[in-house]
């Protein structure tokens, strides 16, 4: 299925431990990439972008690579997605795995799980966390699917999680790796809004004269403190009143699938879906709402309104 591309592994071992084709070589695919060859292994990366390639087309990919392969998809969720498990179906073989490490939904999961077990082809889903930082610090890693697809990626596994006993976890069957990412990026939207809200009212009262160093003081000994803590310390040492930053805010579609999940399953989650209409908000400069709601203070109660 093609000519095998002769790559050195990026480590002082003899022999690299496994061989790992990647689709998807952007800020994070590019970083995991990196991070494996460090550990030892031998990584056959494609991307549509041929300067960041090892080769030029799935099919080179796959041809490269010794059985029983294992491929981990890193591209943006839906069509793109879609589209490469659709090639990688007709390209694989019995035995084979596909690891999807992007955004998905847990639901494309399943779809995804069924066509390639039609063709004897394993399936995993990974949520991957760690941003632009994974490179040095490692990713958070949460998969799911059956024991035996587990087993062919686990070194893979062991190279990207961050350093001891934690920062990998086998969630469950298939869907739940990225069922738990949704889970961890609503908390995280969530813990955003809290520090944002915060950090507005205290920018706001004249008594209090330095609000990057209050959130400073928070980095040790309060129950508070987070690596968010400490990223929102290092954007207020770049900008410290963030002049330089429009107020808006998009959303990665996470959110919106964690309040959905919510809904279905009857779960309350007040502080998750509050900071995701948050976001919402953040896209209007002129609120709509906010006009009928001045409309109606003016209504009732003769309370002054602001005319354009």
């Amino acid at each position: 299925m093609g000519t095998k591309v002769p790559l050195m592994p990026h480590s002082n071992l003899k022999e690299p431990l496994m061989e790992l084709g990647l689709v998807g070589l952007g800020k994070m695919g590019g970083n995991m990439r990196e991070r494996i060859r460090r550990a030892g292994h031998t990584v056959v990366g494609y991307d549509r972008n041929p300067e960041l390639a090892d080769v030029h087309s799935l099919e080179e990919l796959v041809g490269s690579l010794t059985g029983p392969r294992v491929v981990w998809v890193m591209v943006p969720a839906g069509a793109a997605t879609q589209s490469t498990v659709d090639e990688l179906a007709g390209l694989l073989e019995p035995g084979d795995v596909v690891v999807d490490g992007g955004n998905s939904r847990w639901t494309d999961d399943e779809r995804h799980a069924a066509e390639l077990a039609a063709k004897g082809i394993g399936f995993v889903d990974c949520g991957v966390s760690g941003g632009v930082w994974g490179l040095e610090n490692g990713y958070a890693l949460m998969y799911g699917g059956a024991a035996e697809d587990i087993a062919k990626v686990e070194p893979v596994f062991e190279a990207l999680k961050p350093k001891g006993e934690f920062g990998a976890v086998h969630a469950g069957k298939v869907g739940a790796g990225h069922f738990s990412k949704m889970v961890h990026n609503g908390i995280e939207y969530a813990m955003m809004q809290a520090y944002a809200e915060g950090w507005e009212l205290l920018e706001k009262v004249d008594s209090v004269t330095d609000v990057r160093e209050v959130y400073r003081s928070w980095q040790e000994g309060t129950v508070i403190r987070s690596w968010l803590l400490d990223l929102a310390v290092n954007a207020l040492d770049e900008d410290e009143h963030l002049k330089e930053l429009k107020g808006f805010a998009q959303d990665s579609g996470e959110g919106r699938w964690t309040v959905e999940a919510a809904i279905d399953h009857a779960v309350p989650l007040p502080a998750i879906t509050a900071s995701l209409f948050a976001r919402f908000a953040s896209r209007q400069d002129d609120s709509p709402q906010m006009k009928m709601i001045a409309a109606l203070r003016n209504q009732f109660g003769g309370h002054a309104v602001e005319k354009k």
